[in-house]
C-alpha cells in the first residue's frame, strides 16, 4: 500500500510539500512501540465542511484591489486546487469588520428595506465563489438589530431587542433571507446574535438564554414557516467556556427542541474542548460548528505565525476530535495593518494585502487550514484512533471516496519517532519539531 504524505514545516520553509506514493510495509501485528493506530471502521460524526466570513470589509477589498489578484485570492480559497471552502458566514448587516455602521432598514414599517450595501460588495464576491463552487453553503448571522429596535437606541454598546419589535425584528431576517433567495442565495443557517453576552463598543446585542429562545419558538421560527424557508437555526454563536449552561438554559422545553438545528461557538476563551464534547453527548443530534476564530495583531509579523497556525491546526484537530462538523474561519481577506475596521479592532486573516495593497500575503496560518481542508471533503465522516503518546496531536477522516486522511501535529521544539498503522500496513517515521504532516490513503480497496 502507498500512501501520499504533505508537510507543512515553517522552520524548515516547507509549505504544503508532497512526498507522493510512499511505500507502506505490510504486517503491523509485529510493531509494538510508538505506534499511532487508525481504525477506518469506527465512524463518527460527518464533516459539513470548511469556511469563513465574507464580511464587509473582505468584500470591500475585494472589489477594489486588482481584478486579477482578487481572482486569484477566490481561487486560493474556493477551487479545488486550493482550501476547497464550503461554507461561508455571512454578516446581517454590519459588524466590526465593515466599512461603516448600516442596517437595511430604519423605519418602523420596514419599507425602505434593502440589502444595498450586500449588492457593493458581498454579493459581487458570493458569485465569484460560486463560479469556483456550486456547493456553497452560507450561514449568517446578524451582529445587531436595527439601532430604533433596541432600548439603548444604538447599533453598538449591547442593548437589547425591545419586546415590541421581536416580531418585526423575525420580519427583518426573513426579508433577508428572501432576498437573498432572489439572488440564488440560499442561507442554509442562521444564528440569532453573534456573541449574545457580550457588550461590545462596535456593533452588539445582547440576548438571555431564554430571550433567545423565546425569539425562536414565538417570532423567527414562525416567521421562517410562514415563508417556506428552510434556513436552520443555530443557537449561542459565542464562547466555548459557557456553552454547555447556554445551551442547557436555551433548550429548556422539549418544544423548542426541535426548532433548534445546531450550536455555534467560537474560540476566543480558550479551548475547553471538554464542552464540546458534553455538548456533543447530551445533544447528539444537533450540528457542531466552530463559526469564529482568529488570532488578532495589527502588522503581518513573521514571528508571530507559528504560534498562529499552531493555534488553528490546535483548535481544528480539538474540535473535530470531540464532535464538530464544520470550521468557519473569521475573514477571508484583511489589508496588511488587519483591517479595515471601523472600530480599529484590527486581527488577521490567513490571507493579507500587501502593503500598497497591490498583491497578497499567504501566512503559515492559511497553510496550516490547507492540512485540513483541502483534502476533508463534505460528507467525510470522522474515524477512530489510539496513539502512544500525547506529544502527537492526530485526527482522522474517511472521505466519500474512501480515501482516509490522518493529519499529525507536533507542537514540541523535539523530533518524535513513531509508527502509523493503517489496516495490516505501517509506515515509520521521525517528525519534525513544529511540524504538521497530512497522509493521505486512496480509497482503492484493491490496494489494502
Amino acid at each position: 500500500m502507498n500512501i501520499d504524505k504533505i508537510e507543512t514545516n515553517i522552520k524548515r520553509n516547507m509549505y504544503l510539500h508532497k512526498s507522493i506514493n510512499i511505500k507502506m510495509h505490510s504486517n503491523n501485528e509485529k510493531i509494538e512501540n510508538e505506534r499511532i493506530n487508525i481504525y477506518p471502521e469506527i465512524k463518527f460524526q460527518e464533516i459539513i465542511g470548511f469556511g469563513a466570513a465574507l464580511t464587509q470589509s473582505a468584500g470591500y477589498l475585494l472589489s477594489n484591489v486588482n481584478k486579477n489578484v482578487a481572482n486569484e485570492i477566490i481561487n486560493e480559497y474556493f477551487s479545488k486546487e486550493g482550501l476547497n471552502y464550503s461554507i461561508l458566514r455571512l454578516p446581517i448587516g454590519s459588524s466590526d469588520f465593515s466599512t461603516h455602521s448600516y442596517s437595511y432598514s430604519n423605519k418602523k414599517d420596514l419599507s425602505d428595506f434593502n440589502i444595498d450595501e450586500d449588492e457593493k460588495y458581498i454579493i459581487p464576491i458570493i458569485e465569484k465563489a460560486k463560479s469556483n463552487s456550486s456547493n456553497i453553503q452560507f450561514l449568517a448571522t446578524p451582529w445587531s438589530p436595527p439601532s430604533f429596535m433596541k432600548n439603548n437606541k444604538m447599533l453598538r454598546f449591547g442593548g437589547k431587542l425591545q419586546d415590541r419589535y421581536k416580531d418585526l425584528y423575525a420580519e427583518y431576517l426573513t426579508k433577508y433571507i428572501l432576498e437573498y433567495q432572489k439572488r440564488n442565495i440560499d442561507i442554509n443557517y442562521i444564528t440569532v446574535q453573534n456573541e449574545p453576552n457580550a457588550v461590545q463598543i462596535w456593533e452588539s446585542c445582547i440576548y438571555s438564554a431564554s430571550e433567545e429562545a423565546d425569539f425562536i419558538k414565538n417570532y423567527l421560527y414562525p416567521k421562517l414557516k410562514a415563508n417556506n424557508l428552510n434556513t436552520k437555526i443555530f443557537i449561542w454563536d459565542h464562547n466555548k467556556d459557557n456553552m454547555l449552561y447556554r445551551v442547557f438554559n436555551t433548550i429548556s422545553d422539549s418544544e423548542i427542541n426541535e426548532y433548534i438545528y445546531g450550536i455555534a461557538f467560537h474560540w476566543y476563551t480558550g479551548s475547553h474542548f471538554e464542552n464540546i464534547k458534553l455538548v456533543h453527548d447530551l445533544f447528539p443530534s444537533k450540528l457542531m460548528f466552530h463559526t469564529e476564530g482568529c488570532t488578532g495583531y495589527s502588522h503581518f509579523n513573521p514571528k508571530d505565525e507559528l504560534f498562529n497556525g499552531e493555534l488553528y491546526a490546535n483548535e481544528i484537530i480539538g474540535d473535530f476530535n470531540n464532535g464538530t462538523n464544520a470550521f468557519i474561519d473569521w475573514n477571508i481577506l484583511l489589508d496588511y495593518n488587519g483591517g479595515p475596521n471601523h472600530k480599529n479592532n484590527y486581527c488577521n486573516s490567513p490571507i493579507m494585502l500587501n502593503e500598497d495593497k497591490t498583491d497578497y500575503i499567504k501566512t503559515p496560518s492559511f497553510y496550516y487550514i490547507a492540512q485540513f481542508g483541502k483534502y476533508i471533503k463534505p460528507g467525510a465522516k470522522r474515524i477512530a484512533f489510539s496513539r502512544y503518546t500525547e506529544n502527537i496531536q492526530v485526527t482522522a477522516f474517511q472521505n466519500p471516496d474512501k480515501s482516509v486522511i490522518i493529519i499529525l501535529l507536533n507542537k514540541n521544539d523535539y523530533n518524535i519517532e513513531y509508527n502509523l498503522c493503517y489496516k495490516n500496513y505501517y509506515f515509520h517515521d521521525n517528525m519534525d519539531s513544529h511540524a504538521i504532516v497530512t497522509f493521505v490513503i486512496n480509497g482503492d480497496e484493491k490496494n489494502d
